[in-house]
């Protein structure tokens, strides 16, 4: 365990785009930081983000193509892990396992029982595991969920948020062919079904239920999140309805590019568009995220809408602030944001040193990876409304969406029982 003063020493597991920005960052802005591993099975990666490092810290970082082998080194204090979702938990549990803390990205499992074995392995072994939701380290979001929690905004009515990304282009299964050099196929399937290699999977992983929660519902956790911590991270709602399907090309992909889902918390609605459609619709732009502007909310892909009595709060992600509007569009308050990638990795690399519980823990993170998969399995069953127990974390009314819940596993990459 590094202490108050000393380096900390991380691996990253899964050099892709992701990846290789998410370490590039941490050793940037968190002092005495160093990187001895970059992991990856595909040799076509991870060779720019080695040379980047090299020319930054005394040692170039290591190439490993198995992660265990980084889990054995007793140097690494932590690993960052970028891998596609269907690798997080049982890479996060591994890691607990040989005492490791974790940075893990977004969505943080692929169903509902992993991310209980994932807390189940960060407190057995007394781990910190900081989980990808950025938006818990932004001090405006902060901010924003002291404004509603002191009730200036009234009574909460509604939630809405989106995730409505542009986009979307036809697509073509392609035909399997040999694994291609430089590429261990099997540790890439880890834990998913052994199938031949096919581009349109190790390319387009997340267009596949055994990999991913889907675009856009792997996007679209970041404002769930956000949405469950303003609100004071409600339990997990009493009941999911998810509708939609494929709007704009009618394609045998798993993953529907419209879901619209409610969820029912009790005291409140909170209904989500999820979707992958509409050129004219578009993120916060950098000018936006780094700077004192506000998007054009009614065309911002990634905003919400908090209905109270006395207000409606318009929140974006990732840097795009809030605004409170009252009648005849009256401002009443708001608080312009910045990205918060380095404020959170800078939060885990302290609470590595101090051993707190970090900002996006993963206990409220598995909360809301759990919303993500709720929508997923009621659109899988038939687009039929769930209920849920939250104590037993089991669907009551449909015995189908549990046994998907479960997930199908490969000989020894199983989720263990026994933690």
């Amino acid at each position: 365990m590094a202490s108050v003063n000393d380096k900390v020493v991380l691996a990253l597991i899964g050099a892709g785009g992701r990846g290789t920005q998410n370490i590039l960052s941490f050793k940037k802005c968190c002092p005495g930081v160093e990187v001895k591993y970059v992991c990856e099975v595909d040799q076509e990666r991870g060779g720019r983000v080695i040379d980047e490092l090299g020319k930054q810290q005394k040692t170039k970082p290591l190439r490993a193509d198995d992660m265990r082998h980084v889990f054995e080194d007793k140097d690494v204090d932590a690993v960052v892990i970028c891998t596609p979702e269907h690798w997080h938990a049982l890479a996060t549990i591994w890691a607990c396992q040989a005492g490791k803390d974790v940075y893990v990205e977004k969505n943080i499992s692929l169903n509902i029982p992993e991310g209980r074995k994932m807390i189940e392995a960060a407190e057995k072994y007394k781990r910190v595991v900081q989980c990808g939701f950025q938006n818990r380290s932004a001090p405006y979001t902060i901010s924003a969920r002291d404004y509603i929690q002191s009730g200036k905004l009234g009574k909460i009515a509604l939630v809405k948020a989106y995730c409505m990304l542009p986009g979307n282009k036809p697509w073509i299964l392609k035909e399997n062919e040999p694994v291609p050099a430089g590429l261990d196929w099997d540790q890439w399937l880890g834990p998913a079904p052994r199938v031949p290699y096919n581009v349109s999977r190790h390319k387009g992983y997340n267009e596949w239920w055994a990999y991913s929660c889907g675009l856009p519902l792997a996007d679209c956790c970041h404002v769930i999140d956000l949405a469950r911590m303003v609100m004071g991270d409600p339990e997990n709602p009493e009941s999911t309805f998810c509708a939609g399907g494929r709007v704009l090309y009618n394609d045998t992909r798993d993953i529907p590019d419209n879901q619209t889902i409610t969820y029912d918390f009790g005291d409140f609605p909170m209904t989500v568009e999820a979707s992958i459609y509409g050129e004219y619709l578009s993120k916060a732009s950098p000018e936006v995220r780094y700077g004192n502007l506000f998007p054009n909310w009614p065309l911002n892909s990634d905003r919400m809408e908090i209905y109270g009595t006395e207000g409606m709060m318009y929140l974006g992600r990732h840097g795009a602030g809030w605004q409170v509007l009252g009648k005849d569009s009256q401002i009443l308050a708001q608080e312009f944001g910045y990205f918060p990638d380095e404020v959170h990795q800078q939060n885990f690399i302290e609470c590595i040193k101090t051993r707190k519980t970090p900002n996006a823990n993963i206990e409220q993170s598995h909360k809301s990876a759990t919303l993500v998969h709720l929508a997923n399995l009621s659109y899988r069953v038939g687009k039929k409304q769930l209920f849920y127990d939250s104590t037993e974390e089991r669907v009551t009314n449909s015995e189908e969406a549990n046994i998907i819940s479960k997930g199908i596993y490969s000989k020894g990459y199983e989720i263990p029982e026994k933690i």
